[in-house]
């Protein structure tokens, strides 16, 4: 990170206090930046996709050889969509729709549903090697067909079909792995993710992220405002879904999720930690609903992720496990930082109580109030 800073445009001046990274005990002033969130709480979005704030993030980006004009700006319009979800047990799961990517944990659901995991011990080859299969065939589906929908037809209603779920669940085998293609998504960044219940059980599922570390390493020149580099998450290849091209939007990464059931909330949740997202909600929701696992010990639980070919492993997996799931043909590898970051809070409507978890791998805490 230090030496993207070194070498980003303004993050040295604005992130690197006295040329170096900033310690404990270091205090970093932002004053533009201060006063960039001064100007947007007085006057709102306008503030920021017109005017002043966003001619110097233009003039910024034209500057480091950007095709950005004052007009793409001022077009940006937030969006409010529809979720899209699947039932697992006897919840609904809610997703935001494409650009986003939280379709791919919903297939996942109902391949999985397919499979009784109860059979299984939660950590177990035979669970691993299940997620893994329907991992594989969720991120395949996602990396052919998402796109923004607004340039490219996407049949959701087509891959979240009982037909497609069948059809998949139909070929995997206990005893060996699925021939698949490979798949490559274009980027793994990182995430934060909030999840907020208050007294009158209104729920926020809430996800942000500027993508990479640092994001794009360009700082506005007079406002302090860091850029992103989603951006890095199109293709370019002509024709397909997710092909760059001019007002799209990339697939991206960051899917909030929430467990419904009879209309009423029962659980915000999300997992961080780029590609592995789809994987980490269905691991902590699998592990709530099929191993009765409390939201703490859902997402304490050892990871996996199936990623390019490889079973990438978290060091809490034993070995006689790995050792069974290279004999089934998975070639696995230890990670090291662990898998993702996840926070979850699970309502109990009978008893009026509320449960918080989260996620010893990253910052953050459960806090009641």
């Amino acid at each position: 990170g230090f030496e993207k800073l070194k070498k980003g445009v303004n993050t040295e001046r604005y992130l690197l206090p006295h040329g170096k990274a900033a310690v404990a005990g270091d205090v970093i002033k932002q004053p533009e930046l201060g006063q960039t969130l001064r100007a947007i709480a007085k006057g709102g979005p306008d503030a920021f996709y017109k005017g002043a704030i966003a001619e110097d993030m233009v003039e910024t980006l034209r500057g480091a050889g950007g095709l950005h004009t004052l007009e793409d700006f001022a077009t940006h319009n937030t969006e409010t969509t529809v979720p899209i979800g699947t039932m697992y047990k006897d919840l609904d799961v809610w997703q935001c729709p494409p650009n986003g990517p939280g379709i791919t944990m919903l297939v996942m659901l109902n391949i999985l549903s397919h499979f009784d995991l109860t059979k299984f011990a939660p950590m177990s080859v035979e669970r691993f090697h299940l997620e893994a299969e329907a991992a594989r065939v969720a991120y395949m589906m996602r990396e052919q067909n998402i796109g923004d929908p607004a340039h490219v037809k996407v049949d959701v209603a087509r891959i979240l079909a009982k037909e497609f779920a069948d059809e998949w669940a139909g070929k995997i085998r206990m005893d060996r792995m699925l021939d698949l293609p490979k798949v490559s998504p274009p980027m793994n960044p990182s995430t934060i993710y909030i999840s907020v219940v208050d007294k009158d059980r209104n729920v926020c599922s809430f996800i942000n992220s500027v993508a990479h570390s640092w994001a794009s390493a360009i700082v506005s020149n007079k406002t302090g405002v860091l850029l992103q580099n989603r951006g890095a998450g199109f293709r370019i290849e002509p024709g397909h879904p997710n092909c760059i091209a001019p007002g799209k939007r990339p697939l991206h990464t960051i899917i909030p999720a929430l467990a419904t059931k009879g209309g009423r909330a029962v659980m915000p949740f999300g997992v961080m930690g780029g590609q592995y997202q789809p994987v980490g909600q269905t691991r902590v929701l699998t592990n709530i609903l099929d191993y009765g696992c409390d939201v703490q010990e859902a997402i304490d639980m050892p990871r996996g992720l199936h990623y390019e070919n490889v079973y990438q492993l978290e060091d809490g997996v034993p070995a006689d496990i790995v050792a069974g799931l290279e004999r089934l043909g998975h070639q696995t590898t230890k990670i090291i930082p662990p898998l993702g970051g996840g926070q979850a809070i699970w309502i109990d409507w009978e008893k009026g109580t509320l449960t918080g978890g989260s996620d010893p791998r990253k910052d953050g805490c459960a806090l009641g109030y």
